[in-house]
């Protein structure tokens, strides 16, 4: 029986590589679907068959609902693997695409072998092919898989390896720069970059790979309204963070750009205290992704100086707010290491209406019936216990199930990282 799999991820997660390192002691087509007409992407396709697996379809095919068809039936009695690239852009190329392969499919996934793995960079587009059930394929994948970035441990090991010197601090910034994300570490282990400090110079310097890589991640998704997409993320990444001091400060309506960049995109992420029942009050926005945060936060917000080439006075900049953002940054790292650790029911932060008590981060075992509380500082001497037990009595006021649980109050810093 045929196998369909739909594969996402943001770009330079690797999913290609992922699926090319996974087959390749396996025969496998791959099929990239560039922006060319259909014709020519159906006489590439062909070559790729002559190529693999020695077969030519009859003729010379121009569309590619008759190469999927003569794949599907080849299928039958010989199984083939087949990697469409960049699913997505088949829109462009011919929308009709979608109704014919969910046609064939339907028609002949019973009786083909054909292992089917589609992926695709834009977020968007793929989640409204396989998620909404009005389109032709929504519901015929059989498997998804969603490429994550590197968890801060296996960021840990490579800079390790790579560099058995490093520092705490060299590693929250390989964490801060590259979000885990495997195109961005490989550029700085090829290039033999390990510190902080050469980090931020290498992301700041003229000619920089990332000085233009959030417009190129982003441009193409949100399309023509690009720019009143950028300016909300500008903002969040400064720290405005709700919707009404986003709104106060654009003198418009965002809600549905919100939204849109929540669940179509997934690019931003909606956080309320631990506990709280409302899903409209106190509630504030934040970017994802990490390299993304750090680009909107000083690379777009500083564009004016990039284009005056005055890229040290940008690395000045960044440096002088280097320790406070990192610091922020930090409470992020800890948190995805509590994940990854897996001990935990949940993991948060809570605050309250006044932002006059704040607490980093709240881990609890509800199984074990145990709960954490933690203050997250860059240097150990500025942890301050006594006055984090002040806001863990505050929490528990209003949070009275949790005073069965065993509790403790800990203090984090770099150098427990």
């Amino acid at each position: 029986m045929a196998q369909f799999t739909v594969l996402t991820g943001r770009r330079r997660i690797g999913k290609t590589s992922l699926v090319l390192k996974a087959y390749e002691d396996t025969p496998m087509l791959y099929f990239f679907v560039s922006r060319k007409s259909e014709v020519e992407l159906c006489r590439e396709f062909t070559e790729e068959m002559v190529n693999k697996l020695h077969i030519t379809p009859l003729g010379q095919p121009g569309h590619f609902s008759d190469l999927f068809a003569f794949l599907m039936d080849y299928a039958k009695s010989t199984p083939v693997t087949l990697m469409i690239d960049e699913f997505q852009n088949f829109r462009r190329v011919n929308s009709s695409i979608f109704s014919d392969m969910q046609r064939i499919w339907d028609l002949n996934k019973r009786e083909s072998k054909i292992n089917l793995i589609v992926c695709g960079s834009m977020n968007s587009l793929m989640n409204k092919l396989f998620r909404d059930d009005k389109e032709p394929l929504y519901g015929r994948q059989m498997g998804e898989i969603k490429l994550e970035p590197f968890m801060p441990t296996v960021l840990h090991d490579i800079l390790a390896e790579y560099y058995p010197a490093y520092n705490s601090e060299d590693l929250l910034a390989l964490y801060l720069f590259t979000g885990g994300v495997p195109k961005y570490v490989e550029l700085f282990i090829d290039a033999e970059i390990f510190t902080m400090q050469d980090m931020r110079h290498n992301v700041l310097s003229k000619n920089s790979f990332f000085l233009e890589e959030g417009k190129k991640m982003l441009i193409e998704e949100f399309g023509r309204d690009y720019d009143r997409y950028f300016e909300i993320l500008g903002l969040i990444a400064q720290g405005h963070n709700t919707r009404g001091e986003l709104e106060g400060i654009m003198h418009a309506e965002i809600g549905g750009y919100l939204t849109r960049m929540e669940h179509d995109y997934g690019l931003i992420s909606k956080h309320k205290p631990m506990l709280q029942k409302s899903n409209n009050k106190n509630i504030h926005y934040a970017i994802r992704d990490n390299f993304l945060r750090f680009w909107f936060r000083f690379i777009y917000k500083y564009n004016y100086v990039i284009e005056a080439h005055a890229y040290e006075k940008l690395e000045a900049i960044v440096a002088d707010n280097y320790t406070t953002y990192s610091g922020h940054v930090l409470e992020q790292y800890f948190k995805e290491k509590m994940r990854e650790m897996g001990k935990f029911t949940r993991i948060d932060s809570w605050w309250d209406r006044k932002g006059e008590n704040e607490i980093d981060i709240i881990a609890v075992d509800d199984i074990g019936k145990k709960i954490d509380f933690y203050e997250v500082k860059r240097q150990a001497a500025e942890l301050n216990m006594k006055a984090l037990k002040a806001k863990v009595d505050r929490f528990l006021t209003v949070n009275a199930q949790f005073t069965e649980y065993q509790s403790a109050i800990k203090g984090l810093s770099m150098k427990d990282m």
